[in-house]
């Protein structure tokens, strides 16, 4: 049980104080590191996980020879688990840590009983689902159609974006297995981002040294999401003011 009123996490923000005094009567305060795997495909899915602050978590699909390739980020906007589904059903992508920090778990048989219980929680978390599909389809339509550089720079500004740090800790491997690309077509898209003055690059560390710049090299992919939530449910997606502040 969380012995504190629940705070961090914007999907929970948005509920009424009721609905987040009955979760917070049921949830538990996590830790976890990055790289921690929250589900393997086949998991059974039995606790949904709230982000909180800077801490994101991130959606794999994995394929027949074993690499992954990034579908989805989640951060203090959303949740990983079954926020929405009746019951317990198997994970179909791999779920893991990208940048550590806290998190509220609960189980999702809690959770049900509370949904049951309060039509307009089930109706926010429905609406968070519309959010987090409408960021798949567009990341299909980003990988058809986007260059690897415009696709590298998006997700560097999703990570800044969502942390509030502009230190992103991951190797150029790791980032070229997220893009599903060679590791040769990032090293140079890196060169070039170096050269312009965006980022610095050391052992394992993406330094942004210029968001703005960064931005405009990339796709506007992330406005169009940023644009649906807003739409759909308003105030949740993280911005550059809202990540700074954590």
């Amino acid at each position: 049980m969380v012995r504190e009123e629940l705070t961090g996490s914007n999907l929970l923000d948005a509920l009424r104080p009721n609905e987040r005094a009955l979760i917070a009567t049921r949830a538990d305060s996590m830790h976890y590191e990055s790289g921690h795997v929250l589900y393997h495909p086949g998991d059974n899915v039995r606790y949904a996980y709230f982000p909180r602050f800077s801490s994101v978590a991130s959606f794999h699909v994995v394929m027949a020879d074993g690499s992954a390739v990034e579908t989805a980020i989640t951060g203090r906007e959303g949740a990983v688990g079954g926020i929405v589904s009746k019951g317990r059903l198997p994970a179909y992508a791999r779920s893991c840590i990208m940048h550590g920090g806290e998190f509220y778990r609960i189980s999702c048989t809690d959770l049900e009983e509370i949904k049951l219980q309060n039509p307009h929680m089930s109706y926010m978390f429905s609406r968070y689902a519309d959010c987090l599909v409408s960021q798949i389809f567009q990341s299909v339509a980003c990988n058809a159609s986007h260059t690897i550089e415009q696709r590298a720079a998006k997700w560097l500004v999703a990570a800044v974006d969502r942390t509030g740090s502009h230190s992103v800790t991951m190797t150029q491997d790791q980032l070229a297995s997220l893009l599903g690309v060679g590791r040769t077509y990032v090293s140079r898209v890196m060169r070039r981002m170096r050269e312009s003055g965006a980022i610095s690059t050391g052992r394992g560390n993406i330094h942004v040294n210029d968001r703005e710049l960064l931005g405009r090299m990339s796709c506007d992919c992330n406005q169009q999401v940023a644009d649906h939530f807003g739409t759909v449910l308003q105030g949740i997606y993280p911005d550059v003011a809202d990540a700074n502040s954590c």
